[in-house]
């Protein structure tokens, strides 16, 4: 394997990291994507196209932090079947500086490249 012991053993302290730091915030912008109230009092100073606009923007955050967990929850099952490091599309190694800004990335350079 082209990644050490170590090494590895730092993307997994990095995913499972991000992993919890993701999963406290959930629970703050599930609240700031619930159903805008039509009383305008509820809704205080804002108006209520203020308030829907802050909600669409909650609800992509969210779909957006869903979508993470998932690509953390994908990378640490290639870390534990010893396939992480390698991309899923071609199965070459992914090089270390991509893996450094995202350890949770499924490709490489290349494969990723030809999906945009």
């Amino acid at each position: 394997m082209f990644l050490s012991v170590d090494e590895l053993m730092n993307f997994r302290l990095k995913l499972t990291q991000r992993k919890s730091a993701l999963l406290e915030v959930r629970e703050t912008g599930e609240g700031a994507a619930a159903v805008v109230e039509l009383d305008q009092a509820a809704v205080g100073r804002l108006s209520r196209m203020d308030a829907m606009q802050a909600q669409a923007m909650s609800v992509e955050t969210n779909r957006r932090r869903e979508i993470e967990l998932q690509r953390i929850g994908t990378a640490l099952q290639r870390l534990q079947d010893e396939s992480y490091g390698f991309c899923v599309s071609c199965e070459e190694e992914i090089a270390r500086q991509r893996l450094d800004v995202d350890p949770a990335a499924p490709l490489c350079i290349d494969c990723a490249s030809a999906d945009n």
